[in-house]
């Protein structure tokens, strides 16, 4: 027996090293992995998602929660983001969030409930009597996911993260082209940095929740991909921005508008635009704000 071993490894020596070499690596590969999403855990993370003519964000905060905010409209954009964000082994999303019932904002998030476990759907309770829309709550019923409402004064608490709800007001209803306005506004304070993550809200919306913003904010989701109508001169003067996004895409609307990029650059933000820069990462450690451009 010890002779038929013996031979069987002289005659497979070449195999057996290449086997042995190959479970090393995997090993190594594997606990890299693994003390990658620990040491990224301790991190807060915003990244800003290229979709297109809409918005979608990924939050991930220190400890590990993930929140999507919005999904884009349907077109697969954003798992297409998701997969050079989150391992692929990850098919968990702790919170996703709409801002508000708009195709441009929601259609995307349909196939996302498809491939990811949801924990909870948080949104601003306005529905939106659409095929598209009812098809989506759908969804979450069907998917057995929480579905809360939230509205101004309400609060998220995680670790050492806050997010505020700060519009729309409790029991809101729409009517017309004011949906927009009842979008879910919310700032996020953590890691010493405060974002603002802001719908589609146009100025309306800017001067009755300006007073909650006393303390400014580092990063700035533009509202409603940079139209004329949002991101007035005196809310960006109020809060300050050190860096604004505006996510957008291909359109006949004229976004981002010249009027805004001039009202940014006097209050002197760093302007990004998912159009041109692709998917943007805001990442803060050790209390260093750093912004990383992913292709």
């Amino acid at each position: 027996m010890k002779e038929f071993v013996r031979k069987l490894i002289e005659n497979n020596f070449g195999k057996i090293v290449f086997w042995l070499a190959l479970f090393f690596i995997l090993d190594i590969l594997v606990f890299r992995q693994i003390g990658a999403d620990v040491l990224e855990k301790d991190k807060l993370s915003l990244y800003f998602l290229p979709v297109g003519q809409g918005d979608s964000e990924l939050l991930s905060l220190p400890g590990g929660v993930k929140v999507l905010v919005d999904g884009g409209p349907p077109d697969a954009l954003v798992l297409k983001n998701l997969d050079k964000i989150l391992s692929p082994r990850d098919r968990y999303i702790d919170i996703v969030a709409l801002s508000h019932a708009e195709l441009d904002h929601f259609g995307g998030l349909i196939e996302v409930l498809k491939r990811y476990r949801v924990g909870v759907f948080i949104w601003n309770g306005v529905p939106k009597n659409t095929s598209a829309a009812k098809g989506l709550m759908k969804m979450i019923k069907d998917k057995n996911i929480s579905l809360i409402s939230l509205a101004a004064g309400d609060a998220i608490l995680y670790g050492i993260s806050d997010i505020k709800v700060l519009w729309p007001p409790e029991n809101t209803v729409a009517s017309g082209e004011s949906l927009n306005e009842t979008a879910l506004v919310f700032g996020l304070e953590s890691k010493n940095t405060r974002a603002l993550f802001t719908g589609d809200m146009g100025e309306k919306t800017e001067n009755k929740i300006m007073a909650d913003l006393a303390n400014g904010v580092d990063i700035l989701k533009v509202g409603h991909h940079g139209s004329k109508f949002s991101s007035s001169a005196s809310f960006l003067e109020a809060i300050r921005p050190k860096a604004a996004v505006i996510e957008v895409g291909k359109n006949s609307y004229g976004h981002p508008t010249q009027e805004v990029l001039n009202r940014l650059a006097d209050v002197g933000a760093r302007i990004f635009r998912t159009d041109r820069d692709g998917l943007i990462k805001f990442e803060v450690a050790d209390d260093i704000l750093r912004f990383f451009v992913i292709k």
